[in-house]
């Protein structure tokens, strides 16, 4: 096929054929199903896990080793995002969506189902991993293509605003999954603290979470049945411009978008990662193993009120993408991450903090109020920058892949990272190491381009569209 620049995109079908309040579901509720089903397992991983799956060896050592399994499912979204990005860009955004919310959903709910270590030995956490990797492998292909939806379907000039429905499936997940944590800690009386081996939390209500998930992917599965192919996609496939290999392709056309796409979201992930996961998992440990020594339902609350920052600032950020465009403003928000990253020894240190009785709720509250309005601000753009930079027929890969190897340098070692720092030196070196990463991503906005008003309809490399503009 000819990788020539298309001509202008007039025989594409309108966006309005479809109603945009199905789009808008359509792309919101299967990433909210799948980053409920991941967030559930966080929550897990450091709150139940180390208990139950672990239970060899000292806390910090189990903790350690939930966080590894933690890990397990972002080194199998990179290989979800090539095997779905495959199948989306030859059959087609709507298949594709479908067959990743079943990966992810089906995994989820094995895993409420597993035996314990104390029941079934080493063969439990090695479940618990497989499940977790499979896990991965329906996420790496499911938020490519909900954010394909969305941009693909896109009003000319508010592709960023359309494209932060999807993005808004992070924090409602977030929401669903820990405030059914919460509700459950709070009926059966669980404490983190003083944790109750033969309680009810512990011993079957943990499931819960897990096992309600099926009810909400049969629901995301309707919504995607009755969707339409987008109209970007099917007029690629009116014109035969697929390729036979959309892996092979973007890596011998695309190699440097996907360089510079995968390390724009490198520190995205290093914040929400250290804002979620390892932030409990700190604030929840011992005290006397220099952690800040909250009960466990406390803290979720305050995570849930930082959380709803997190929800209001993707739509302010796909506003001022749209207006002054994705480049600029990752910049500046990516700057004032560094600086965030720098301030947490003055924030988080426990004789400033406090610990247990002499905990500062309203200190934490402003904490997990700024970074996570950093994480709406610099997460928001991602679902339109990272398509923007790749050609139709092989978008949905190209951007599955950067999106998802980022996953892997920036969120599956984080908390491990984080939790080793705090153990090996102090919570301020946390802070370093965001502002590190953040500054890694500055360098590659830095050299990325802006895509703002690229051309979705295009079949050929960034590279190639400058090349030819010459």
């Amino acid at each position: 096929m000819s990788h020539s620049p298309s001509a202008a995109p007039a025989a594409a079908s309108p966006a309005g054929d479809v109603p945009r309040s199905r789009v808008i579901v359509a792309s919101l509720i299967g990433t909210s199903i799948e980053f409920y089903d991941f967030y559930a397992y966080a929550t897990a991983a450091v709150s139940v896990f180390p208990l139950i799956f672990f239970a060899k060896g000292d806390g910090d050592a189990a903790l350690l080793a939930s966080m590894a399994t933690f890990g397990a499912a972002f080194f199998g979204r990179p290989i979800g995002a090539v095997l779905f990005g495959h199948l989306g860009d030859r059959v087609g955004r709507k298949a594709t969506l479908i067959g990743a919310l079943l990966t992810m959903g089906i995994a989820t709910f094995l895993i409420g189902l597993l035996p314990t270590y104390y029941q079934i030995g080493l063969w439990a956490p090695a479940m618990l991993a497989i499940l977790r990797f499979a896990q991965g492998l329906g996420l790496g292909g499911e938020w490519s293509g909900a954010a394909l939806l969305a941009t693909e379907y896109a009003q000319e000039g508010k592709r960023a605003q359309a494209a932060m429905w999807p993005q808004l499936g992070a924090p409602i997940g977030f929401l669903l999954a820990n405030g059914l944590y919460l509700i459950l800690v709070m009926v059966t009386g669980h404490d983190s603290t003083a944790p109750d081996m033969d309680g009810p939390f512990l011993t079957w209500v943990w499931r819960l979470p897990f096992l309600l998930s099926i009810v909400m992917v049969a629901v995301g599965l309707y919504v995607r049945f009755k969707l339409e192919e987008t109209p970007v996609f099917q007029r690629a496939l009116d014109q035969d411009q697929r390729v036979k290999a959309p892996l092979g392709e973007v890596f011998r056309r695309n190699w440097w978008e996907l360089i510079l796409g995968t390390f724009v979201m490198y520190a995205t992930y290093v914040l929400f990662y250290l804002m979620t996961t390892w932030i409990l998992s700190y604030a929840i440990g011992k005290e006397e193993s220099g952690f800040l020594g909250v009960p466990y339902g406390e803290f979720l609350v305050l995570q849930l009120v930082g959380i709803l920052f997190f929800a209001a600032f993707i739509p302010v950020s796909g506003w001022l993408a749209d207006r002054f465009g994705r480049k600029p403003t990752l910049l500046v928000v990516t700057a004032l991450m560094v600086v965030f990253g720098l301030s947490f020894g003055l924030w988080l240190a426990p004789e400033t903090m406090g610990q247990g009785a002499e905990f500062n709720v309203g200190s934490m509250i402003v904490f997990l109020a700024v970074g996570m309005a950093l994480m709406g601000l610099t997460f928001g753009p991602m679902s339109a920058v990272l398509p923007e930079m790749f050609p139709t027929n092989t978008r949905y890969t190209g951007s599955g892949i950067a999106y998802n190897v980022a996953s892997i340098i920036g969120a599956a070692v984080t908390p491990f990272i984080a939790a080793w720092l705090v153990q090996r030196f102090d919570v301020s070196f946390v802070g370093y190491y965001l502002a590190a990463a953040s500054l890694i991503t500055l360098v590659a906005l830095a050299l990325a381009p802006e895509t703002r008003h690229a051309d979705l309809h295009t079949v050929t490399s960034a590279r190639e569209r400058r090349a030819a503009a010459r």
